[in-house]
């Protein structure tokens, strides 16, 4: 039985680099589960994922501005990974600013891959437990988070997996967060 969130309203937060599975397959899990996603990018107009951080992917058209967000229009926060798309939206003013909001409203925020570096940037890794991409570790556990080597990992209202392979369980733990 799939789990059901028919009128949840779920951003997206990507640019340019995300990792193609890692948006394309939550977003789908969010639809057929009966959500709406919202991508929010630093700019209006599209953005090009990748594959593997090397192999270019679809384009996908921005539904918002990360300015114009707030996290009292939206239920849950899905943040996909790919090592540019993180990169970026770790030093950008209002993706950390949203995530903020998110954290301080309590609503399910889901973070793939390389995606916890935006968790960390917004002073959200210390004293959670988490997993992430492996090359993350060292990062994640300076900032204070008990890091897992697991597929899925559930702390709170913070959902965490490691790769596009965890993307089954990931979608799973998320969307069980996002129905309350």
């Amino acid at each position: 039985m799939t789990t059901d969130i028919t009128g949840k309203k779920v951003a997206f937060v990507a640019t340019n680099g995300v990792e193609e599975p890692e948006l394309a397959e939550p977003w789908k899990a969010v639809k057929e589960a009966g959500g709406t996603p919202v991508l929010l990018s630093s700019e209006k107009g599209s953005i090009t994922a990748l594959r593997g951080d090397w192999d270019r992917g679809g384009s996908y058209e921005v539904d918002g501005t990360l300015a114009d967000a707030k996290a009292a229009d939206f239920d849950a926060l899905v943040l996909p990974g790919g090592t540019l798309n993180a990169d970026n939206m770790r030093v950008e003013d209002d993706a950390l600013r949203l995530v903020k909001e998110f954290d301080a409203a309590g609503k399910p925020i889901a973070a793939i891959c390389h995606a916890p570096w935006i968790l960390l940037e917004a002073g959200l890794a210390k004293g959670r437990r988490l997993t992430s991409y492996h090359s993350l570790a060292t990062d994640l556990k300076n900032a204070g988070a008990d890091w897992a080597d697991e597929e899925v990992v559930v702390d709170g209202r913070l959902v965490t997996s490691r790769s596009p392979r965890d993307l089954k369980a990931f979608n799973r733990e998320m969307l069980r967060m996002i129905a309350g």
